[in-house]
């Protein structure tokens, strides 16, 4: 039996692919693997399964993905989001490298692809993932900025303070204090 690939727009965490479990399982859909914004079936499903999934998927932020451009957008998007809430290593890394090798495929071509198919290029998706999650560990409380800016590859406490007064009109210090909202990734 083949498998079948289904791409889920908005997975964006781990408690996503929970929620797109539990709906599979719920219409019976066997599922061999689930990982952000991709579920690989253990065999092909009806239209008529694919439709009622696709019900299931709206009410709680998903929605299956058909355009190829659209699918490996969202590739981009998870590779980016596991690269900086997973990866203790980040700053050894280049994104576009690690793109490029996740996604077999030169990174010109995906960036152009994701330019076109977000609206943004990827270096900003990245900066706004980094971002929200700047602003998740200092809510936190746990770690110096220093550290912060270490966990998260900025050559320093400084360049993070000013990338993140550029992305969101304040310093780490003061969002530490104000506890403003975040946004979330799905949003980005």
């Amino acid at each position: 039996m083949d498998n079948e690939i289904l791409y889920i727009k908005n997975m964006v965490c781990d408690r996503c692919i929970l929620t797109v479990k539990n709906i599979l399982s719920e219409l019976n859909i066997p599922a061999e693997n689930i990982t952000l914004g991709e579920v690989s079936l253990s065999a092909p499903i009806s239209m008529e399964k694919k439709d009622l999934l696709q019900k299931e998927l709206r009410p709680v932020g998903f929605e299956m993905i058909a355009d190829k451009n659209e699918r490996l957008s969202t590739k981009i998007k998870s590779v980016i989001i596991n690269a900086i809430y997973g990866d203790k290593n980040l700053s050894d890394k280049n994104l576009s490298v690690i793109l490029s090798e996740q996604l077999h495929m030169d990174y010109s071509h995906l960036s152009s692809l994701f330019s076109k198919t977000e609206g943004k290029s990827i270096q900003h998706f990245q900066q706004e993932i980094k971002t929200e999650r700047v602003k998740e560990l200092l809510e936190y409380d746990e770690l110096s900025i220093s550290e912060i800016a270490n966990e998260m590859g900025y050559s320093s406490a400084a360049y993070l303070a000013t990338q993140f007064k550029k992305s969101t009109g304040i310093t780490p210090s003061v969002y530490r204090l104000q506890h403003q909202k975040r946004n979330p990734l799905d949003k980005l």
